[in-house]
């Protein structure tokens, strides 16, 4: 099992910057992929970005050229930078783990003004 930790959530302006953090727990030699998720109120959860193990990532087209994911092995951390920030990337943003199962943080909260 692992436990996942997210932090780094807040309000920013359109346009602005913010970097999520996942702090990450347990079986950590285990896990295959990791990633973002955010779920915006009304709407199903959706993939943001995904890191592999190898270092390999994926990006939905909404956040490509913007949005980064990285991996601090030595910090046992995940990480999510947000740049050129819209309204539409409203949610709350989920960490997750795969291994034998599907892991979840609790999530954290975006919120972009306009």
């Amino acid at each position: 099992q692992v436990q996942l930790v997210e932090s780094g959530g807040g309000l920013a302006q359109a346009g602005g910057s913010l970097r999520l953090s996942c702090a990450v727990s347990g079986s950590i030699f285990s896990i295959n992929v990791m990633g973002w998720y955010r779920q915006a109120p009304g709407k199903q959860r959706e993939l943001v970005a995904t890191i592999s193990r190898g270092g390999d990532t994926n990006y939905a087209d909404s956040v490509k050229g913007r949005f980064t994911i990285s991996g601090d092995s030595a910090k046992n951390t995940l990480y999510l930078q947000m740049n050129s920030l819209k309204p539409e990337d409203t949610a709350v943003y989920y960490c997750n783990a795969q291994m034998l199962g599907s892991y979840w943080g609790k999530g954290t909260l975006v919120t972009v003004s306009s």
